[in-house]
C-alpha cells in the first residue's frame, strides 16, 4: 500500500503496449518501442506509467487472458528488456504499474490444463467447475448466467462432462478465490514483481473476484451480465483484499487502484480505499460518468446526457471528499474515443482541450490513455468483420440478428473497443511512424493531420496544452487538493465548476455545444478579477461580467 500520499499528487499514463510503438519492426508495439519513447512519456509531465497486461497470453482477449503471470509476452519483449523499461522509467522519475488481472486467467494457463485433466486434479478447485443441469430430459449449465461478452457464462467440457464459469470469453475461466491455494498463488504473483520494483498495480474488475456461494441462478434477468448481483461487490472481495493487503502489500510503499463494477457507488468505494484500517487499496476506477450516453455498457446506446454526466462526477467528488480520493479518466483502452463520443471531430482541438481540463481539474488522480493527449478519435471500419476485438465481435454477431446491417455497423463503429487501440499516431510518415511494417491493426487515416510529430513545436496544440495543464497541476496546490463545488448543475450544455483552496478559488467553465451561449459569471465573482490561465481560443474577452461562448469553449479563472 502507499503509505504517503504521493499518489495523490500524481498523474499516470496508459500504455496499451500492442499499439504502442514498434521497436523490432514487427508490426506490434513492444516494449523496445516503450523504452525508445520515456522522454517523450516524461515531456508530458505525467509521474507514472500504466501497462496494460503485457503478460504471454494468447490473446483472446488482448492480454487479459494471462497463460503465465510471471513473464513478459514476447512479442513485447522479454524480463530482461522489462527491467531495462523499468530502470529507464526509474531513471527519469516515472513510476511504473501492472495491470493485474485475477478474476480469470487463459484457459491456456498451466493451472487450467491441469485442472481439467481430472475431478481430482489438486488444481481442479482452482476454478469453478459445476455439473449441469437436466430440464425436460436436455442438458443446461449450472445456472442462468450471462457473460458479458454474450451468451451464457458457461462452457461445457465434454471429457469432464462439467462446465466451467467465465464471467467474460470463454477462453477466460474465473478462477475461485475462495480457494485459499488460489489466493497464495495471488501472492506470490504480487511479490514477484514488487521485488523487481514495480510501483503498484491496476486491479482488473477487481470487484467480481468473489461470487455467492452455491452460485444460484439470478432473478430477474438482465439483458446483460445476467447474475451480476452474485458477484460483484460481495463482502468476501473485501476480506481477499485485506488478505493481499496484510500479508504482501503492507510491505512495500506500492499503489493499487481497482476497477470497479457497475453496483460501486462512492459509499461502497469507500469501504475499499476509505481512509482507516479497513483501506484495501488506494482508489477505486468508476465507470458512472461513462454511462451518459448508454445503458450498462458501450454498446446499448442513447443520447448524450449532459447533466447525467456531471451528476456521475459531483456524486464522486463530493462522495469522496472527506475519505477517499478519485480516479479520474475520460479514455482507457476499454472505452471509444472521447472527441468522437462527448466531443465534436469537428471542433476536435477545441473539445479535446476543453474535455481534458473538464476532468484533470477536478479533484483525484487523472490517467491518460495513450493518443488522448493528440486527440486521436474513432476508426471507422465499413464492414464489422474488420473488427479484432472479442467484445465487438460478440455484440456484432448479436445485432446483426437484430438489426439492418448497417444500423448494426453503426452502433459498433461507435462503441467498440478498437476504437482506442489502433496504433499510435507519431508521425504523417507510413504507418504513421509506429511501425517500419505492416501494423498488425488498421491505422486512423486522419494520422497525417493527427500526429506528435506536427503538434511537438506548435504552441497551441491539444499536446502542449495537455503538458501545460499537467504541468499546472503538479505546480498549483488548488489543482490537486482544492475542495470541488459544482454550479449550474441543471444546465444541459454547460458544465461549471469551482475548486477553493486556502481562500484562493479556480473558476472551470465547459461548453459541450458547437452553439453560441452567453455565460454570465455566477453571484459574488467578477471574471474581470480573475486571471485567465487557460481558455481554448486565442482570446477571452469579457463582456458585463460575462461572455458568449464559442463550440465547445473552456475557460479557467483563477482568483487569488
Amino acid at each position: 500500500m502507499a503509505h504517503g500520499g504521493w499518489f495523490r499528487e500524481m498523474a499516470v499514463y496508459q500504455i496499451w503496449t500492442r499499439s504502442f510503438c514498434d521497436g523490432n519492426r514487427d508490426g506490434i508495439g513492444d516494449l523496445w518501442g516503450v523504452l525508445s519513447k520515456l522522454d517523450y512519456i516524461k515531456s508530458l509531465n505525467v509521474d507514472a506509467i500504466w501497462f496494460s497486461p503485457i503478460y504471454p497470453s494468447p490473446n483472446a482477449d488482448y492480454g487479459y487472458d494471462i497463460s503465465d503471470y510471471m513473464n513478459i509476452a514476447p512479442e513485447f519483449g522479454d524480463l530482461e528488456l522489462f527491467k531495462k523499461v523499468l530502470d529507464g522509467a526509474h531513471e527519469r522519475g516515472l513510476r511504473v504499474f501492472m495491470d493485474l488481472v485475477i478474476n480469470h486467467s487463459s484457459d491456456e494457463h498451466p493451472w487450467f490444463t491441469e485442472s481439467r485433466r481430472s475431478k481430482d486434479n489438486p488444481y481442479h478447485d482452482y476454478y469453478y467447475w459445476r455439473p449441469g443441469k437436466t430440464v425436460l430430459g436436455r442438458r443446461v449449465p449450472p445456472n442462468n448466467w450471462t457473460s458479458h461478452f454474450g451468451g451464457s457464462a458457461w462452457e461445457y467440457d465434454e471429457g469432464l462432462d462439467e462446465y466451467y464459469l467465465h464471467i467474460f470469453a470463454k477462453k477466460q475461466p474465473d478462477l475461485n478465490m475462495s480457494n485459499p491455494a488460489v489466493r497464495e498463488e495471488i501472492k506470490k504473483i504480487l511479490r514477484f514483481w514488487l521485488d523487481m520494483g514495480v510501483d503498484g498495480f491496476r486491479e482488473d474488475v477487481i470487484t467480481f473476484i468473489a461470487k455467492t456461494p452455491g452460485l444460484p441462478d439470478s432473478y430477474p434477468k438482465l439483458p446483460i451480465a445476467n447474475g451480476l448481483k452474485h458477484y460483484d461487490n460481495l463482502p468476501k472481495v473485501h476480506d481477499y483484499l485485506m488478505e493481499f493487503r496484510r500479508d504482501v502489500l503492507d510491505g512495500y510503499d506500492c499503489f493499487t487502484v481497482g476497477e470497479s463494477g457497475p453496483s460501486t457507488t462512492p459509499e461502497v468505494a469507500l469501504r475499499y480505499i476509505g481512509r482507516g484500517s479497513g483501506r484495501v487499496m488506494d482508489e477505486m476506477i468508476s465507470f458512472d460518468h461513462m454511462r451518459a450516453d448508454c445503458y450498462l455498457t458501450d454498446v446499448l446506446r442513447r443520447p448524450f446526457d449532459l447533466v447525467s454526466m456531471k451528476r456521475a462526477f459531483s456524486e464522486w467528488q463530493y462522495g469522496l471528499s472527506r475519505d477517499g480520493w478519485n480516479a479520474l479518466y475520460i479514455e482507457n483502452h476499454d472505452h471509444p474515443r472521447i472527441i468522437s463520443r462527448y466531443g465534436s471531430e469537428r471542433y476536435r482541438v477545441e473539445s479535446g482541450k476543453m474535455l481534458a481540463a473538464m476532468y484533470i481539474l477536478q479533484r483525484g488522480t487523472p490517467f491518460i490513455y495513450q493518443g488522448q493527449e493528440i486527440g486521436m478519435t474513432n476508426l471507422r471500419l465499413p464492414n464489422v468483420r474488420m473488427y479484432r476485438d472479442v467484445q465487438a465481435k460478440n455484440h456484432a454477431s448479436i445485432l446483426s440478428k437484430l438489426l439492418p446491417e448497417k444500423k448494426a455497423l453503426e452502433i459498433i463503429n461507435d462503441s467498440s473497443r478498437d476504437n482506442a487501440r489502433t496504433p499510435m499516431q507519431w508521425s504523417d510518415e507510413r504507418n504513421a511512424g509506429f511501425s517500419e511494417t505492416t501494423p498488425w491493426f488498421f491505422v486512423n487515416p486522419n494520422y497525417r493531420e493527427v500526429n506528435v510529430r506536427s503538434q511537438e513545436h506548435d504552441a497551441d496544440s491539444l499536446l502542449n496544452f495537455y503538458r501545460e495543464l499537467l504541468r499546472f497541476r503538479r505546480e498549483d496546490p488548488i489543482a490537486v487538493y482544492g475542495d470541488y463545488r459544482e454550479l449550474m448543475p441543471r444546465d444541459k450544455q454547460r458544465y461549471v465548476y469551482e475548486r477553493n483552496y486556502q481562500g484562493r478559488r479556480l473558476l472551470v467553465i465547459c461548453s459541450f455545444t458547437s452553439e453560441q451561449l452567453r455565460f454570465e459569471a455566477p453571484a459574488g465573482t467578477e471574471l474581470e478579477r480573475g486571471r485567465l490561465v487557460f481558455c481554448n481560443y486565442e482570446t477571452g474577452f469579457v463582456f458585463g461580467n460575462g461572455f458568449t461562448m464559442r463550440p465547445y469553449e473552456l475557460r479557467v479563472y483563477l482568483f487569488e
